[in-house]
């Protein structure tokens, strides 16, 4: 999704940020059917990852599995 139309996609998506955040300065994540995006919450403009869902599950697990 380079360019315009990427900016484009992303501006639809709900961005959350964990409820844990106190200074408000953390990463914020938006999901849209089978996309999941990250970025910087203090760089919205700035560069976002964006993974399919099925990737970011994979990263969730392996981040349960890490204790």
């Amino acid at each position: 999704m380079p360019g315009p139309s990427r900016t484009a996609a992303l501006s639809y998506f709900s961005w959350r940020k964990s409820r844990f955040s106190v200074t408000g300065e953390c990463v914020e994540v938006a999901a849209a059917r089978e996309t999941v995006a990250v970025r910087d919450s203090k760089d919205r403009e700035g560069p976002t990852m964006v993974f399919t869902a099925e990737a970011w599950r994979e990263f969730l697990r392996s981040m349960d599995n890490r204790s």
